[in-house]
């Protein structure tokens, strides 16, 4: 028997732990904005957001995790993309919320994909760290994954893990592990910034741009309000409390994959806030020294 895993959550929320064989983005997420530029197709299995000049469009899943590992399939706006901002997330919500990022910023033809990451606690972010991608991410869908449990946020591609945010409170740096949050993802217009800081604009005669999602799996704790718990082949599914079914709890990178970690940061990392004093007046964060 597995060991019954029990976490505690602000204003009496209970957890349940489930996991996510094949999901249906029609049980799992809602369209939250963008007037009809988001779209949930396929009887479900595929969902695509839409940038015009009027307007973005972006979704949010319909449960809150806390903890768990999240995968989702994209495959981004091709051709230019340059000022587009593709951002799949988790975050809680207020002034101290917790967020864990993925970005995609986009390039005019023939450039590359930024993949912008962050990690914020207790409101605090500037935790950047950014990549060139060693595929095309327009071409084909590719996974991208966070796993997060009480230990770690493993930010994976493809089942390559580019970043690792371990659990430093003993040394007093903040970890999200008490607020729930959601999955959100947009595509926006972000060209005051997000191509070569902002030098290179949105091109709106490309217009309109799309993004397109598929195969989202989560295997996670699911916060539930009330006293019920469930725990499932899928999110939704009623069921017995439980420990989580899936090694991720207590995952963390064996020396073989933090090998392979270290050749992606060597190889393809462009910014690292750790290696940036200038950027932050107190200087470097704590965690860069350790």
């Amino acid at each position: 028997m597995a060991r019954v895993v029990s976490v505690s959550l602000v204003l009496g929320v209970l957890l349940a732990c489930s996991a996510l064989a094949a999901a249906n983005f029609n049980q799992e997420f809602d369209i939250t904005w963008g007037d009809g530029r988001g779209k949930i197709l396929d009887n479900g299995q595929l969902l695509t957001l839409t940038l015009d000049r009027t307007s973005g469009s972006g979704f949010q899943s319909k449960q809150e995790y806390l903890f768990g590992k999240i995968d989702m399939q994209l495959k981004l706006v091709p051709g230019n993309s340059a000022g587009t901002v593709t951002a799949y997330y988790l975050s809680s919500q207020g002034a101290t919320h917790d967020e864990i990022d993925f970005e995609f910023l986009g390039n005019v033809s023939g450039e590359p994909y930024t993949l912008h990451t962050n990690v914020f606690t207790q409101g605090q972010g500037q935790r950047e760290q950014q990549f060139r991608l060693w595929f095309d991410p327009t071409k084909d869908f590719h996974t991208y994954s966070i796993l997060w449990n009480p230990k770690h946020i493993i930010f994976m591609v493809d089942d390559m893990p580019i970043r690792d945010f371990r659990n430093l409170e003993g040394k007093g740096i903040a970890f999200p592990k008490n607020q729930p949050m959601r999955l959100y993802s947009s595509l926006w217009n972000a060209d005051d910034w997000a191509t070569q800081g902002g030098r290179v604009k949105t091109d709106w005669s490309h217009a309109p741009f799309s993004a397109s999602y598929r195969g989202f799996m989560a295997d996670a704790c699911v916060a539930v309000a009330g006293g019920r718990t469930h725990c499932g082949a899928n999110v939704g599914t009623e069921g017995t409390a439980g420990a989580p079914s899936g090694d991720w709890y207590n995952q963390e990178l064996d020396l073989t994959r933090q090998q392979r970690m270290r050749w992606v940061q060597r190889k393809y990392m462009i910014y690292n806030y750790c290696t940036d004093p200038k950027r932050i007046s107190q200087g470097l964060p704590a965690e860069c020294s350790m």
